[in-house]
C-alpha cells in the first residue's frame, strides 16, 4: 500500500507539471484571455501552482528516495522547483517562460524517474 500511495503522489505531481507546461506554452492565448477577464486570472495562478507543487514534490520525491536511495532524483526535482520559484521573481516575458518551462521539465522528469526507480 505505501508503494501505491507514492505512485499516486508521483502521478499527481506529473499531472500538475503537465498542466503547468500546457499553461506556459499556451501563454499568448492565455494572456489574451487573462487580459480580457480582468482580475479573474491574475499572476497569482503561478504562485498558487508553485505552492501546490512544492509540498507534493517534497513528499513524493523524498518517499521515493527512501525506497530507491537515489538522492539525485530529489535534487533534480529541487532544481526544478528552484527554477519555477525564480521565474516568479522576474516579470512576464521570455526569461520567465523559459525558466518556468525548464523548471517544470526538470520536476516532471524527476517524478518520472522517481516512479520508475520506486518500481524496482
Amino acid at each position: 500500500m505505501p508503494h501505491r500511495f507514492s505512485s499516486l503522489l508521483d502521478k499527481s505531481a506529473m499531472t500538475l507539471s503537465g498542466l503547468c507546461l500546457v499553461h506556459c506554452l499556451a501563454g499568448s492565448f492565455l494572456l489574451t484571455m487573462f487580459a480580457a477577464s480582468g482580475d479573474l486570472f491574475s499572476h497569482n495562478v503561478h504562485l498558487i501552482g508553485l505552492l501546490l507543487a512544492m509540498p507534493l514534490a517534497a513528499v513524493a520525491l523524498w518517499r521515493g528516495v527512501a525506497v530507491h536511495h537515489r538522492l539525485g532524483v530529489a535534487l533534480l526535482g529541487a532544481a526544478g522547483i528552484a527554477l519555477m520559484a525564480t521565474s516568479l521573481l522576474i516579470g512576464h516575458g521570455g526569461p520567465e517562460i523559459a525558466l518556468s518551462v525548464l523548471g517544470v521539465g526538470l520536476l516532471g522528469t524527476a517524478h518520472l524517474w522517481n516512479l520508475r526507480a520506486s518500481r524496482g
